[in-house]
This record gives C-alpha cells, sequence and structure tokens, in this order.
C-alpha cells in the first residue's frame, strides 16, 4: 500500500486547514493511501514542534527526512503558503525538492496585508503540484508563473443533526432566545464587531466559538464589554453539529478568507447565513448560494419571523451538489493520475 504523508503547521485541530487537511485524508485513503500526518501542533502520527507556527527554531532536517522516509507521496498543508515559520518552510522545502508532492495552498502572502512583503512562497519545484481552494488564488498563482489546479473544500453532503435543545440547554439559552452563531477564531479579518452589531440589531445572543488569537485579545475583551446583546464565549459543548443545531442564524462576516467553510456548513445544516463580500464569498455565491447581507437586517428579521425552507432546501443542494467529500475524492483522484502517482 502506498503511503502519504500530510504536513503542516497544525492538525487535527479545529482550524480551517486542519478540517481540510482531514477531509484529503479521508480521500487519500479512499484512494488507496497509507495515511500519515506530520505537524508540528495536534495529535498527529509524528510532532515535530518545530514545525508549529512561530517555533523558536525549526526541526532538525534528520528528523524531519525519518518522518517523511516511507512516505511515496507528501501532501503540505499551506507550510509552503504562509510565511508564519519561514525556517521550517525552507527546511519542508529542501527536503521535498524532486520528491512527489501536493502544495495546497489556502493563504498565499500577497493576500494577506502583514505578510505581502514576503516574495519567497510559495515555494516551488518541477515535481511538484500545486493545488489552490478557489480559482481567485489560482489566477493569482497563473500570474506569478505556477500552475495551479482549483479542488474546493469538501464537506459531509449529510451530516448528522446535532442536537439542538440539549446545546441550548448547556449553554444557558431559552428555547425563544435568538442565537447568531459566529464559528471562527477571534482574529481581526473575522470581522466580529460586524457580528455582534448584527446581533445587536435583531435583539439576538451572539455566540463566538474559537479563541482569540493574533494578539486580538484585548481588542475582543473590548468589543465585548461594549456589546448590548448578551455574548457567550466558548465552543460548542458538544459536535459541531450540535453548534449548527442550536444556532438561528450563522454570521460570518469576514473582510478576507481563503474559502470560508462555515457558510457551507450552515447550508448543509439547513441554516441560514448572512456573508461578507470578501473575493472568495462572490465566487461561492456564483454557484447559487442565498445567503443574507449585514445591510438586510430587515430581511433577515422577516426570514427569523417566518422562516423560508425553500432558501434552506436551495442552499442544501447547492453545497450538496458542488462541495461534497465525493468531489473532493474525485478530484484528487484526477490529479493524482495526471501527475502519474497513482497505480
Amino acid at each position: 500500500m502506498p503511503v502519504c504523508a500530510i504536513v503542516s503547521f497544525r492538525l487535527g485541530l479545529s482550524d480551517g486547514v486542519s478540517i481540510v487537511a482531514e477531509s484529503w485524508r479521508r480521500a487519500l485513503t479512499e484512494l488507496g493511501f497509507d495515511v500519515m500526518t506530520v505537524a508540528g501542533e495536534g495529535p498527529v502520527d509524528h510532532l515535530l514542534p518545530g514545525l508549529a507556527i512561530g517555533a523558536p527554531v525549526p526541526p532538525e532536517e534528520a528528523d524531519l527526512a525519518a518522518a517523511l522516509a516511507g512516505a511515496d507521496l507528501v501532501v503540505v498543508e499551506n507550510l509552503c503558503t504562509i510565511p508564519l515559520n519561514l525556517p521550517a518552510t525552507r527546511v519542508v522545502g529542501r527536503l521535498l525538492a524532486g520528491r512527489p508532492a501536493v502544495l495546497h495552498h489556502h493563504d498565499p502572502p500577497w493576500q494577506l496585508p502583514h505578510h505581502a512583503h514576503v516574495t519567497e512562497l510559495p515555494l516551488h519545484d518541477p515535481a511538484w503540484r500545486h493545488v489552490v481552494i478557489n480559482e481567485h488564488t489560482r489566477r493569482e498563482l497563473a500570474d506569478r508563473g505556477i500552475h495551479a489546479t482549483t479542488i474546493y473544500n469538501g464537506f459531509d453532503p449529510n451530516p448528522p443533526a446535532g442536537d439542538r435543545q440539549a446545546t441550548r440547554a448547556a449553554l444557558g439559552i431559552a428555547d425563544h432566545d435568538l442565537v447568531v452563531m459566529h464559528p471562527v477564531r477571534a482574529i481581526p479579518r473575522k470581522n466580529v464587531p460586524a457580528a455582534v452589531r448584527l446581533s445587536e440589531d435583531l435583539d439576538a445572543t451572539y455566540w463566538l466559538l474559537g479563541p482569540a488569537e493574533d494578539g486580538y485579545g484585548p481588542q475582543l475583551d473590548a468589543i465585548v464589554a461594549a456589546a448590548r446583546c448578551r455574548v457567550i464565549h466558548t465552543p460548542s459543548p458538544g459536535t459541531m453539529h450540535d453548534a449548527y443545531a442550536a444556532a438561528d442564524l450563522v454570521a460570518f462576516p469576514s473582510i478576507r478568507e481563503g474559502f470560508g467553510n462555515p457558510p457551507v456548513e450552515a447550508a448543509l445544516h439547513h441554516r441560514p447565513a448572512v456573508v461578507g463580500h470578501y473575493a472568495v464569498a462572490e465566487e461561492l455565491r456564483a454557484f447559487g448560494f442565498r445567503w443574507f447581507d449585514l445591510a438586510d437586517v430587515e430581511a433577515i428579521r422577516r426570514y427569523l419571523r417566518e422562516p423560508d425552507l425553500d432558501l434552506l432546501e436551495h442552499n442544501r443542494r447547492i453545497a450538496a451538489e458542488h462541495f461534497s467529500q465525493q468531489r473532493v475524492v474525485a478530484d484528487v483522484r484526477q490529479l493524482l493520475r495526471e501527475a502519474g502517482w497513482l497505480s
């Protein structure tokens, strides 16, 4: 059985890259690979702390080489794309030179103002294949002389229903209370203030699931202190399926995203979503999603008073047709066949 190693800063956690990497792990397993994981953080097969975001020193080249020694194929999730640990990125690049590898790009540096000065990424080698998660990034890579394949993120088209009552009870939310769920980490580009204002306008509870990162803690504390609505800042007491079940509306007013999983997940869980107009959101809207805008407060109120089941079913069909896990399997199979890496 061929072996594939998935490598990243962190894997097996709740961040978007970890979730997509898990989708690829399942796809590769279905395609006949024995998959192992290598990362600086998380519940992985080979833990190398030097790969972690902001690690003070990179991993020893010999240690990383030993972790990858049995791999016939290596999938690098964003580690050779975004400059969160450049010394580790360079070690990975040297070890993979000339080897079959897929570089899976989520956030190239030019898309993030504070990383735009970094010009050495993404790394490139003639032996590698590049994959992006949206057409916007594929075109930007092409402008820089790198051919890439777009493989959109994939999801279970029939997720479990989740336990609404038990989840709301655990959070101390009454049956009649409106809940606006914001299933993100608290960082500037997630636009927490806009999600709080929406919750205030709807007289709803604002539920933020993820932790503050990138030094955003003090700013988040100030936003919460000034909020004119109830704020709950805690992960789901159950699964993410339970979280979607407990929510009445999903907020995703991001300023920038490489993709944006929550609006698609909301569609599959039959929940309406309010989505910002970042570049990739417009690309996703073109598939036919009917998402609310932040300015549509009156339309959102009307929907919450009289839910439109046809809208929910329409969004679910779009998500299941274009963003299923089986479509990821098919796309990865095609990629590997074209590269000659799939027997």
